[in-house]
């Protein structure tokens, strides 16, 4: 299979293979980008291979171009940007490992050498950019063959090849997770033979691949594999503890670790937000703990929610992901996510309303998404009619918030004024009576005006037993 008539229409592979030849080496376009170009999908990621000096094969390619080169002696590669494309030359290796190090002894090898190093055949396609044979595609594992099948398959033995790398064991389900390929047989068996060598991969690059894995368009499969795999135990076992459903007296419960991942394949229909994916990861993280028998109810999981929320930031510190907004974002969403489907099942009240509109604020689009995704069951019917009541909420909602101005609101009666008008400092007592006001407010007792505020706030520091130095 020849390529020439697609590089021929991107002329940074001209000059590289012009480059080459001036240079005496022989040049591969290899890896990814080979995959996606088969594949039709865009690739801006271009890996060079030369058999020979990959940074020596770079700074001729960037001062043809007239572009800036950045060297990276310590790995022997070298990289340029050509417009929207990052190009990466390496000069082609061979690799041996050590058991307790996934970092490689490498050495200068042949174009043979390097496919052999590829984690799975799909990735180990390299195609010619020599005068010769310009285009032609080098597929010493067949992995168009792989493609076609839609199989993610290791070019070696796949223990030997996970052993030596064992993030490849996450890479092997991301791609089959993007791609939607099955895993093959035997790459799958030497996933579960080798799972316990993925412990001592860096929690930042597993966590590198499980969010591409959860911005796949079904993360679902990609975590089942991981579980199947025996992996997501060991980098992930809260979630894993979601397992299962018990029974007792006839009552049982959903199995919550399936519910959560439909929750999540739900919510990635609409968003490709990764902390609201998250969120859905996270909305019943603590039902393991909080599950209890009643004998008139059944099963319950009272305190989930809060639960969850103040696990949060442990289990986020623990598997190494952000500790800043993203993490608040989802503790929030946790935390809120029964309060929307509640009020499908109650009279609703403006004053719930304006209380969940001002604890959600700006992020109350995202929890909705979030509580839409979470409505599921076997029964059409019943997700519909529950749908349909969520519809109404929402609509009540926007309609308050329109008239109401709730969201994000701030009292007008701050905590400057208290002190002021009754002469004291920071203390308690204002505390107390700048709560009192904001309750009342949200429970429509008053407006959010400051004159009706004010003699509230009067009234109340009188309970206290605080006098006004000045009413006004």
């Amino acid at each position: 299979m020849n390529f020439r008539e697609v590089l021929e229409k991107h002329p940074i592979f001209e000059v590289i293979a012009q480059c080459a030849t001036d240079l005496g080496v022989d040049a591969y376009v290899i890896g990814g980008y080979v995959r996606d170009l088969i594949l039709k999908r865009p690739s801006k990621d271009i890996d060079v291979v030369s058999v020979g000096s990959g940074i020596a094969l770079a700074e001729s390619v960037a001062h043809k171009l007239g572009v800036q080169v950045n060297v990276f002696k310590n790995f022997g590669t070298a990289q340029l940007k050509v417009e929207d494309l990052e190009v990466e030359f390496v000069g082609a290796r061979r690799e041996s490992y050590r058991t307790e190090s996934r970092k490689p002894i490498v050495e200068d090898g042949t174009l043979q050498d390097d496919q052999n190093r590829r984690d799975f055949t799909i990735n180990a396609m390299g195609i010619s950019l020599h005068s010769n044979t310009f285009g032609e595609l080098v597929d010493p594992f067949n992995g168009m063959g792989d493609l076609r099948k839609k199989i993610i398959r290791t070019p070696l033995n796949p223990e030997i090849t996970f052993s030596d790398d064992p993030l490849r064991m996450m890479r092997a389900v991301r791609f089959a997770s993007q791609l939607n390929f099955d895993i093959d047989a035997d790459t799958f068996d030497g996933l579960i033979k080798t799972a316990e060598r993925i412990d001592i991969i860096s929690k930042e690059r597993i966590n590198d691949e499980l969010n591409k894995i959860i911005l796949s368009s079904v993360p679902s499969y990609g975590f089942k594999l991981l579980h199947q795999a025996g992996i997501l135990k060991r980098i992930f076992p809260e979630f894993v503890e979601l397992l299962g459903a018990q029974y007792q007296d006839g009552k049982g419960h959903k199995d919550n670790f399936y519910h959560t991942l439909q929750v999540l394949d739900n919510i990635s229909k609409n968003t490709d937000n990764l902390w609201l994916r998250w969120a859905a990861i996270m909305h019943d993280i603590a039902k393991p703990a909080t599950k209890r028998f009643d004998p008139k109810v059944g099963w319950t999981f009272h305190g989930h929610e809060d639960l969850g929320a103040r696990l949060t930031p442990r289990i986020f510190r623990q598997m190494k992901l952000p500790m800043n907004e993203n993490m608040k974002f989802v503790q929030k969403l946790v935390r809120l996510h029964l309060r929307p489907i509640a009020l499908t099942k109650e009279e609703v009240t403006d004053s719930a309303l304006r209380r969940l509109l001002f604890d959600a604020g700006d992020d109350l689009e995202a929890l909705m998404t979030l509580c839409r995704a979470d409505i599921t069951s076997k029964n059409p019917d019943k997700v519909k009619k529950h749908l349909t009541n969520f519809d109404k909420v929402e609509q009540k909602l926007y309609d308050l918030e329109e008239r109401d101005q709730i969201r994000n609101f701030q009292p007008v009666i701050s905590g400057e004024v208290i002190m002021k008008t009754f002469g004291i400092s920071p203390s308690a007592e204002v505390g107390i009576i700048k709560t009192a006001v904001r309750e009342a407010i949200l429970d429509g007792i008053i407006p959010n005006l400051y004159e009706p505020a004010f003699a509230f706030m009067v009234e109340e520091g009188k309970k206290l037993g605080l006098t006004p130095q000045a009413v006004s």
